[in-house]
């Protein structure tokens, strides 16, 4: 598996990255697009027909989902786009979310189902795309909010946090993974609100008690110190930590390929 970076930058997207996305891609599985924020439609399509893609959202805030609009604009209207449906796996209230979010008038809800096939997640179901594997696991966050396991033939094993405060659920779901795309959008405090994100400290904690081969920092907001994230998580976890960027490449190996 390769995991391309179309967006990093927490909360809102920032000078130097889209918000949330990133493009996991394997021999013989389709694309896949987890999480599609503001401006990351766009760095899609420097990789892949953004049409060929199947869609994993995590949560519907908006740094997470808001290019889906622009990507049902690209299925309607797009004279070379290919016919049929765009698979996307979200939660439960997708259809009414996206459908306002995308309506010609306030107070309507588009029908999106002309080009989106909308799956809700059923946590502890493993689907498959291909040689690639996919779970969830419900997380603590303010809305409906999953976590996502991916692992593949050759044995490695990825997983993305989303958005969650530290939570059972999250450190289950990340055991023993190779690597782990952990959110830290902002310094440790005792004045964060509780089930939100995770600080840096609480992502090396994560990564340090799920025993992961790799630990990968994201959601950095413009106003955070990424220094300073970075810091905190290598304080709590020993192995490799690194923050990621836009544009950036990683091959997700398991740990026997590493070694």
């Amino acid at each position: 598996m390769r995991l391309t970076v179309l967006g990093c930058s927490g909360s809102v997207s920032g000078p130097d990255s889209p918000a949330s996305g990133y493009l996991l891609t394997a021999s013989g599985a389709p694309p896949l697009v987890l999480d599609l924020g503001g401006g990351t439609l766009g760095a899609l399509q420097r990789y892949v027909d953004p049409a060929d893609a199947t869609v994993l959202l995590s949560h519907l805030h908006a740094d997470h989902c808001l290019d889906v609009a622009g990507l049902l604009v690209w299925r309607r209207y797009h004279p070379h786009a290919r016919p049929g449906l765009t698979r996307v796996h979200a939660p439960s209230d997708a259809a009414l979310r996206l459908g306002v979010a995308s309506a010609e008038r306030g107070g309507e809800v588009d029908d999106v189902t002309d080009v989106l096939d909308l799956r809700p997640w059923v946590p502890g179901e493993t689907l498959t795309f291909g040689p690639v594997t996919v779970e969830v696991a419900l997380v603590d966050h303010p809305c409906e909010a999953y976590a996502m396991r991916f692992a593949d033939a050759d044995g490695a094993t990825f997983v993305y946090t989303g958005d969650t405060g530290p939570c059972a659920a999250m450190t289950t779901l990340a055991q023993g993974a190779d690597v782990l795309l952990a959110e830290a959008s902002w310094t440790d405090a005792p004045d964060r609100p509780v089930g939100v994100h995770l600080s840096g400290t609480q992502a090396g904690v994560l990564a340090r008690e799920a025993g992961v081969g790799r630990l990968l920092l994201t959601h950095v907001p413009p106003w955070t110190s990424i220094d300073a994230v970075v810091a905190e998580a290598r304080a709590e976890y020993t192995g490799d930590v690194h923050a990621v960027r836009a544009a950036e490449q990683i091959e997700l190996a398991p740990a026997t390929a590493r070694s």
